[in-house]
């Protein structure tokens, strides 16, 4: 099946590309070439992160296809088997509700604020967000992901002629890396200026994990920043003797990390979409958090200028002497 390029919403027309991720070159023959296909073709069945991301890209693809869909993703379908079956009902899934209000929330947010220019993923790799949303001029984004699914879905997306707005630019930073904080910011993240945060899709393997991610977005974000997102709320079921409701523990886990949140019902979104409500349970919490402390940056630009005043009060003091 060929890929949606052409169905391409207006906001979605630019042209031109700022990507900073080298693809591969290729210099083998016709025979190696075939065999590399056919062995990342069983890699990738084998490969539960690919998977995962395919899943979410085919509910996408779904989503696009309905007579009145809540978004279009052009792109989705370059993820996809050409013989992938079509379940259209008349309920939209949890998921495309949350993915239709963080674009909406996002857009909104960068679109308010003329500072605000960079925008961190945290993604399963196959994110379109880049390709597919308007993004204000100079929007730097930081995708998040693990490698191989981005390297493998940035190359179908090539094929597809997916295309980043020309004066924005897309940077990767690879979800093995040792030190994410530390390649966030090795990519150019800065610490002292505005940004925000969106977590859908990214692989965690326990609350331990996602705490860790918080902590980044902690060191890195300036006070006021928004991380909104898709919370897993299995991972309230690793505390033994979890009594509080969902809502509580979402805003117990957050306040202790410094964030203060708000839960957002997906039932509440269908409403306000003039959707029906999404039948069935699902697992994941959608919300906005708030952070209210300093960056590691904002700590050190102040202790920098206290620092200053301070000795400048000492010296007035010796010259009063």
């Amino acid at each position: 099946m060929e890929c949606f390029a052409g169905l391409a919403p207006a906001y979605a027309t630019r042209t031109a590309t700022a990507v900073a991720i080298l693809p591969p070159s290729f210099s083998c023959g016709t025979r190696k070439r075939k065999i590399g296909r056919l062995r990342a073709k069983l890699h990738e069945k084998d490969d539960p992160l690919f998977q995962s991301a395919v899943k979410a890209a085919a509910l996408r693809f779904q989503e696009t296809n309905r007579a009145e869909p809540l978004f279009v993703d052009p792109y989705s379908a370059c993820f996809l088997p050409s013989n992938i079956k079509m379940d259209v009902g008349n309920y939209p899934h949890h998921y495309c509700l949350a993915t239709k209000f963080i674009d909406e929330k996002l857009l909104r947010t960068m679109n308010s604020s003329s500072e605000l220019k960079q925008v961190v993923l945290l993604t399963d790799g196959m994110d379109t967000r880049p390709y597919r949303l308007s993004w204000p001029t100079s929007t730097i984004m930081f995708d998040v992901s693990p490698e191989t699914v981005f390297r493998r879905a940035y190359k179908m997306l090539e094929g597809s002629g997916a295309k980043i707005s020309r004066s924005c630019l897309l940077l990767h930073v690879p979800l093995e890396s040792a030190d994410i904080e530390k390649s966030l910011r090795n990519k150019g993240f800065n610490g002292n200026r505005k940004s925000i945060w969106i977590f859908q899709g990214l692989p965690v393997v326990n609350l331990a994990s996602f705490e860790e991610m918080l902590l980044v977005v902690r060191s890195l974000a300036i006070k006021g920043c928004l991380l909104l997102g898709e919370l897993p709320y299995w991972f309230a079921e690793t505390e033994i003797g979890i009594k509080a409701s969902r809502e509580r523990w979402t805003e117990n886990l957050f306040a202790r990390n410094d964030f203060r949140v708000q839960v957002i019902g997906y039932s509440s979104v269908a409403r306000s979409l003039s959707k029906q409500p999404p039948l069935g349970e699902y697992k994941n919490t959608l919300f906005v958090a708030e952070h209210l402390r300093l960056s590691d940056d904002q700590m050190e630009t102040w202790r920098r200028e206290f620092q200053r005043v301070e000795e400048a009060g000492d010296e007035e003091g010796f010259e009063e002497l």
